[in-house]
């Protein structure tokens, strides 16, 4: 397996080529680099034929992820961090883990293990990275959702969900039977969580699953009405800002 390390404090830098030997002996070091600077030219050189990227994502000159913006590599990356602030931005920079400072071995090595259940084997030089990226960079959605009923919490599964919306301070998920509960996600967190081809926020307010559409109807300002089929009192509504992207949703274009 060749690497490549992207790491501005030496005694992290030492700790990272140590955990790589201790497991496993057939690892090549290709590269490393303290700086954005440094690290552009050399992922512009070697990157391509790396394995895997090792970044811390703070340096002394910005963060890491401006070098992959500078040389976007489809390569696994495990991010390396005393910050825990950027991990959604790491996952979306192909990385396949985020691990925290001060780092342990038994959390690299776990990491290291994922690659390699993806990858088949390091070893293997007829598996395509290509496959393995795609692997990696599949989105990852939430299957179940806690919500809280009295004093006792409920696990949701996802598949049963038919409706998010906000009221007031609250946001609510809505049953295929119709129940209401609250959840603790705020709308804009929930977007992310959800598969975009089973949801979609119709408006400000409103995160609809597909199943849950009995009928659209043309409503008054270029808008739509949506009739749902399980129970619920309020008007759905698609707003005008969404109605085209919302037919193109509908129609399976997204």
């Amino acid at each position: 397996m060749k690497v490549i390390i992207i790491e501005d404090e030496k005694p992290a830098y030492e700790k990272l080529v140590h955990f790589l030997k201790r497991y496993s002996e057939q690892t090549e070091l290709i590269g490393s680099a303290q700086s954005i600077e440094a690290a552009v030219p050399l992922l512009q050189e070697r990157g391509q034929q790396a394995d895997l990227l090792l970044m811390d994502i703070q340096l002394a000159d910005g963060l890491s992820f401006a070098a992959l913006d500078q040389v976007p590599l489809k390569k696994p990356v495990i991010f390396i961090t005393a910050y825990n602030q950027y991990a959604l931005e790491a996952f979306r920079a192909n990385g396949i883990d985020y691990l925290l400072k001060p780092l342990t071995y038994e959390a690299f090595s776990a990491s290291l293990d994922k690659l390699k259940q993806l990858s088949g084997t390091f070893a293997d030089p007829l598996h395509s990275l290509q496959d393995i990226y795609k692997k990696l960079s599949k989105p990852q959605y939430k299957e179940r959702f806690l919500v809280k009923i009295g004093d006792h919490i409920h696990s949701v599964p996802t598949e049963q969900i038919q409706l998010f919306y906000a009221e007031g301070r609250n946001t609510y998920l809505v049953t295929a039977s119709g129940r209401r509960m609250i959840t603790d996600y705020k709308l804009e967190t929930i977007e992310e969580m959800v598969a975009p081809e089973h949801f979609f926020r119709v408006n400000r307010s409103y995160i609809l699953k597909l199943s849950g559409i009995k009928d659209v109807l043309v409503y008054s300002n270029s808008r739509l009405k949506i009739n749902p089929n399980f129970e619920f009192k309020e008007e759905i509504i698609v707003s005008r800002e969404k109605v085209a992207p919302f037919k193109d949703w509908f129609g399976g274009g997204r």
